[in-house]
């Protein structure tokens, strides 16, 4: 039988309902679901602090955030292919404790590179955790309304522990350093490893193959390099390290792909993109996100080092973002009982780009109010373009193949995450070099620093006589908020796009 025809074929005509093991169950998974998501955007409102203290160079804060979702996205896969082999539940407690422990080490890097080289472990023991999330979900939840709406109820707190991220990281580093947001993993993994064994049941694949090594090394070889390269081009132009790179993510890339078609026991089971719901959805999450964490990305300095919000003022001005969000999310699940998924993902797709064009049109007066009210929109375009696409993705495969279809999911959502800031952030970080003027008399270190990022000026600023840290000062911030629109610009059209390719590739055939 073709993946098609499972795909079609392999939901039962009636499925045992969940009981009260299965939600509570459910509630314990939310934790690291929470987790993760919070972690991947707590770290934004941390950048300021980060900044400040490490003094990295425009790149490397970039390389900070990204190091992490990068590692994520690279081997989400191949851990959605190991849960189903050695057992999701397994999988899922040695990533909770693995992910603890490395992220104390975080929480006193000394250095910018040590911070690196912990998120990446962090990114590791992460990707063993999402995929072995969801993929429980389609064993623990057989019946598909009960499905669909556990599913809203998971996806609600990935959308929600996203927008959470920035108040939690604003009320740790109200009173802690800038360490002390990654702290947070301890009491959200604690229960998890306590308790998972009585409320969540092991599940596996009855029949699995062997993990494919080669794949999963070209799998990594295709991802770091495309991020690479995209920062790289972005900050030093055309050349020979940026132009190598993207050569190598696209001959990765390919011999990858030729791969997953050649071998029995494929990393990616290719022929589910070629279901049409299966691919739409798999394109709303990645875009979803990349949108979701590009905005936070300069959201987050706007509102500290431009309006001079502290963190914690600048997580609340965000919190009706993160309830809308959980509100879509949740209202989604019983809409698509009446409306086709295509729509309400399409719909959700072009909040998104309605949050961005908000910052377009009064990006010369980005207040508070306009950063909440375009914070909101997008919040609900994401809600429920995530649960929609996220259910659609897991209730398309069969139950023996969940892992697997996480794990694409999953990768979805982090390679969203890293282009997200890689690409927009990317642009905002050449459109502020290019914007700022700097003011005579500085030393050789003082204007590489202020002129890679508004956090290395301000440093700077503070550090000059007062006329001179004024004009420094303004003139960072206003080649800041300039980046801003061209950045919102670019992301507005690339929602567009993206609303078209899906309400072309999931509208109903013949």
């Amino acid at each position: 039988m073709s993946t098609i025809d499972s795909i079609r074929t392999h939901t039962p005509t009636v499925a045992p309902r969940a009981g009260r093991r299965e939600w509570l169950g459910l509630l314990l998974l939310m934790l690291p679901v929470l987790l993760i998501s919070v972690d991947n955007t707590v770290l934004s409102f941390a950048l300021p602090a980060i900044s400040l203290d490490l003094r990295p160079s425009s790149t490397t804060l970039l390389w900070i955030v990204d190091i992490y979702p990068l590692v994520l996205a690279g081997l989400l896969v191949a851990m959605g292919a190991l849960g189903d082999r050695v057992g999701r539940r397994r999988l899922l407690l040695l990533g909770a404790t693995g992910f603890v422990v490395v992220s104390v080490a975080a929480a006193f890097a000394p250095t910018a590179e040590l911070l690196i080289a912990a998120r990446a472990v962090m990114g590791f023991f992460g990707a063993m955790i999402m995929p072995s999330t969801l993929s429980l979900l389609r064993s623990m939840f057989r019946d598909a309304r009960q499905r669909t709406l556990a599913i809203a109820i998971w996806a609600g707190a990935f959308a929600a522990g996203s927008s959470l991220g920035p108040i939690v990281g604003g009320v740790v580093l109200q009173h802690f350093a800038w360490g002390a947001v990654f702290l947070i993993a301890v009491p959200f993994l604690l229960p998890l490893v306590a308790l998972a064994g009585v409320l969540i049941p092991e599940s596996k694949d009855p029949a699995p193959l062997g993990i494919d090594l080669v794949s999963v090394a070209l799998s990594l070889l295709t991802l770091a390099p495309l991020v690479f390269a995209i920062k790289t081009l972005a900050h030093d132009g055309v050349g020979a390290p940026g132009l190598g790179a993207l050569g190598l993510s696209l001959v990765a890339g390919a011999l990858f792909l030729r791969r997953q078609r050649r071998i029995d026991n494929p990393l990616l089971d290719l022929g589910l993109f070629r279901h049409a719901p299966f691919a739409g959805s798999v394109l709303a999450n990645f875009l979803s996100v990349f949108s979701l964490v590009g905005f936070l990305f300069f959201v987050s300095q706007h509102l500290q080092l431009v309006l001079g919000l502290d963190p914690l003022a600048a997580g609340l001005l965000l919190l009706p973002g993160a309830l809308l969000s959980v509100a879509a999310g949740l209202a989604s699940a019983y809409v698509v009982r009446r409306v086709p998924p295509r729509v309400v993902i399409v719909a959700g797709i072009l909040l998104s780009a309605g949050g961005f064009g908000l910052i377009v049109l009064l990006r010369d007066n980005l207040s508070a109010g306009v950063v909440m009210l375009a914070f909101g929109i997008l919040s609900v375009g994401v809600g429920s373009a995530e649960t929609i696409s996220n259910d659609t993705i897991i209730s398309s495969v069969p139950p023996e193949k969940a892992g697997a279809a996480a794990g694409v999911s999953e990768t979805a959502y982090e390679l969203g995450a890293v282009l997200g800031t890689a690409v927009l952030g990317a642009i905002l970080a050449a459109s502020y070099r290019a914007g700022v003027v700097l003011p005579d008399g500085l030393g050789r270190g003082q204007a590489a620093q202020a002129g890679e990022t508004l956090g290395g000026a301000l440093g700077v600023a503070g550090e000059l006589p007062a006329a001179q840290a004024a004009a420094l000062t303004q003139s960072a911030r206003a080649a800041f908020d300039s980046g801003v629109g061209v950045t919102s610009i670019i992301a507005v059209v690339l929602m567009l796009i993206a609303a078209a390719a899906v309400q072309l590739s999931m509208r109903p055939r013949g």
